[in-house]
């Protein structure tokens, strides 16, 4: 019996089968959800929706999976869905990506992945050149921006630390420098490598959330006078609640006046450079050490896939090797192929399916395109909350993130802040949209992330509606 359920689970039919059915379902959500048709998400408590799955898993009938796990989640291709910083996947970069899971190729070694690894290596190599990086070079893809940027910091450690770490152990005091806006994944990396609380040194940022080139230089003294190593200034392109670019430029200077490695977490906009009305933005970039960028945010790929780039391609190699050495042992070529050699995954996805794909059917302009249309998108957004007396943006925006909330005349600080928690909440039950909120300063802002092609200012003019018809509500019923 158990060998015929095996069968079954293997049966090319069966998947075929399964696989056109699943394909219809999910062009016509798509043609659905892309339109605005339906809520963006159907908010339960965290026990009711565990309880529900525990009950299907009982008594469900199979045939209603799928159409129920579509029904169940959060639609992030509906144009109000606004909230994270996740890219709906392009459909191309979607089914390429079920062609890598069919496949199954655990790509660490060059004979697991043959044509993965070289798309790989075209892939980084071009993204290497449009960074403005020389011929030395290289880069490799990971999952996600927080293995990113731990193994660029791992680099850094190699490069800049007096200790060898790798093979001594850890002893020294060192310490990164990086914005106080920065995403807590460079602390966690921080405190993952040994470098406790002292060694993360937040450094002040400006009105407009961008890390202050003269606080810097305060930081690294102060850093030395307190006994620590400083061995990296990170920047951010853009830092993750306001979206805010540091100024790499600067950073690049104080880093290289001093001998730091300078690392870029680009996760969010370093893609910015494919664009030349938004270039501007990453100006120094082509300075860094390294640069992290989330295919998985502004370049339309499905999660979870990283570019992690090395403007010196050696130091790539370095990180993992115990030798600090990349060559064969019977050749002279660059052991490029053999990507374990360079990354934590002893098994790698094939994460290059989607974006080989996508780059090859439409053209590296597709990337540009997207990333445009996003950022002005969120200019003209803010225009629209500026021109709205009872609104405050927190700052202009630089990339596609905006953060604003609603303030009616007479209200103080905290009265604020828990009128925009509860608008936040009502927006998460209510369905209609999905936004998130931060706190800057002290004060609670609605945030959202405009990841999606097909949302319009006419969708962010009806949010700031509703809230403002909710926000009354809310004010009525606490009076």
């Amino acid at each position: 019996m158990e060998n015929d359920v095996l069968q079954q689970a293997y049966d090319p039919e069966a998947f075929r089968r399964q696989g056109h059915a699943l394909i219809d379902q999910l062009a016509d959500h798509l043609s659905g959800v892309m339109s605005g048709m339906g809520p963006v998400l159907e908010y339960r408590e965290p026990t009711q929706e565990w309880e529900d799955w525990e009950t299907y898993l009982k008594e469900g009938n199979p045939a209603d999976l799928f159409p129920k796990m579509l029904e169940r989640t959060t639609q992030v291709h509906h144009p109000r869905c606004v909230g994270h910083q996740v890219a709906p996947p392009m459909p191309l970069a979607s089914l390429a990506a079920l062609l890598s899971g069919v496949q199954n190729n655990g790509m660490a070694i060059y004979e697991m992945g043959m044509a993965p690894t070289a798309m790989e290596r075209l892939l980084t190599d071009w993204l290497c050149r449009k960074a403005g990086f020389g011929p030395d070079a290289r880069g490799f893809l990971t999952c996600g921006g927080t293995l990113a940027n731990l193994t660029a910091l791992l680099a850094a450690r190699r490069a800049r630390g007096r200790d060898d770490v790798w093979n001594q152990g850890y002893s020294a005091r060192h310490a990164v420098l990086v914005s106080a806006a920065a995403h807590y994944c460079i602390d966690r990396a921080a405190r993952i490598m040994g470098m406790g609380s002292q060694g993360v040194i937040l450094v002040p940022v400006d009105s407009e959330y961008r890390m202050d080139p003269a606080a810097l230089e305060v930081a690294y003294t102060k850093a030395l006078e307190d006994g620590l190593e400083p061995i990296a200034v990170v920047g951010s392109a853009p830092s993750t609640a306001t979206g805010s670019y540091d100024p790499l430029a600067a950073l690049a200077d104080f880093s290289e006046k001093h001998g730091l490695w300078f690392h870029i977490d680009g996760a969010h906009g370093g893609a910015a450079f494919l664009s030349e009305q938004y270039r501007h933005l990453v100006r120094g970039l082509e300075r860094a050490d390294s640069v992290v960028i989330d295919g998985h945010k502004m370049m339309g790929m499905p999660v979870l896939t990283t570019a992690l780039l090395f403007r010196n391609g050696a130091d790539s190699y370095a990180t993992f090797s115990q030798q600090a050495e990349y060559l064969l042992g019977e050749s002279q070529e660059e052991d490029w192929y053999n990507l374990a050699k360079r990354t934590f995954e002893c098994t790698k996805i094939s994460g290059v399916f989607s974006w080989f794909a996508v780059w090859k059917h439409y053209g590296e302009g597709v990337f540009a395109q997207y990333l445009e249309r996003q950022y002005h998108l969120a200019r003209e957004v803010a225009a629209l909350i500026t021109d709205r007396p009872e609104w405050e943006l927190a700052c202009p925006p630089d990339a596609n993130i905006l953060c604003f909330r609603y303030r009616p005349e007479g209200l103080d600080g905290e009265a604020t802040n828990q009128l925009n928690q509860a608008l936040r909440q009502a927006f998460l039950e209510e369905g209609r949209f999905y936004v998130v909120q931060t706190r800057l300063k002290g004060e609670v802002f609605l945030r959202t992330s405009l990841m999606n092609p097909f949302t319009r200012v006419e969708d962010l003019s009806a949010l700031l509606a509703l809230a403002e018809q909710q926000g009354q509500a809310i004010l009525a019923k606490g009076n």
